[in-house]
């Protein structure tokens, strides 16, 4: 049986490394080429490449060719979908918590008894 991937799986996946995060970081000042990206990273291009595979797997960055270079850029509606995602969760938990606040509440008002 094989598992399902789903895109915010890819993306928050995409996310837990460093290396592509700082990818990310430096495709948000504007479009790049692969050998550019790679340079201030201590691993081989190959490495990178793979990284970057990653990531545009997660959908978070479109490659475009140009004679024989290949130019990145970031995509950031993966990015605008987990930030949904997160405020969802976030509005989730916060009525959970103001409900268990007001329930503490009346049991200190009551002196603790039911």
């Amino acid at each position: 049986m094989t598992a399902v991937v789903k895109p915010l799986d890819m993306t928050l996946l995409a996310l837990a490394d460093p290396t592509r995060r700082a990818i990310l970081q430096r495709l948000s000042r504007g479009e790049a080429r692969v050998t550019d990206l790679a340079g201030p990273f201590p691993i081989s291009l190959n490495s990178v490449s793979k990284h970057i595979r990653i990531l545009e797997r997660a959908r978070l960055v479109r490659r475009r060719r140009a004679g024989r270079e290949h130019l990145l850029s970031l995509d950031r509606q993966p990015l605008d979908e987990l930030a949904a995602w997160m405020e969802s969760q976030r509005s989730i938990w916060a009525s959970r918590l103001d409900v268990l606040e007001a329930l503490l509440a009346a049991e200190d008002a009551s002196g603790g008894q039911p």
